[in-house]
């Protein structure tokens, strides 16, 4: 089930900008993430804080390290959810287009009888 915490952790452009960096990276040590933003490292801290707290990302302490990735199992949620919804716009969509298409043939038809 998805969380509110998780829509709230994606609204923010540095965090959606952390989760690209480790999809496209696998796995960084905090320090590795903090060197990629012109903020504190507290700042990218607490970022990573509301991730975490999200479940978008896992965080594994090795030796002084923390080394963060993505959380495979809650992006798949969301993937799931996105698809969902974009279906029920689909067939919202598809619903509008069919009536619209009933009032322009009906349209249509007025026309030719006020031009007889």
């Amino acid at each position: 089930m998805l969380s509110m915490d998780m829509f709230v952790a994606l609204a923010d452009p540095t965090r959606r900008n952390i989760l690209e960096l480790l999809a496209s990276s696998g796995e960084l040590p905090a320090t590795a993430i903090y060197v990629q933003f012109p903020l504190s490292p507290q700042a990218v801290s607490q970022h990573l804080k509301v991730l975490r707290e999200a479940n978008l990302v896992e965080m594994e302490k090795r030796a002084q390290k923390h080394v963060y990735r993505l959380n495979p199992q809650m992006l798949s949620h969301f993937e799931e959810w996105v698809l969902q919804m974009k279906q029920r716009w689909s067939e919202s969509f598809d619903t509008l287009d069919a009536v619209l298409e009933m009032e322009k043939k009906k349209l249509v038809g007025t026309d030719k009888k006020e031009d007889e």
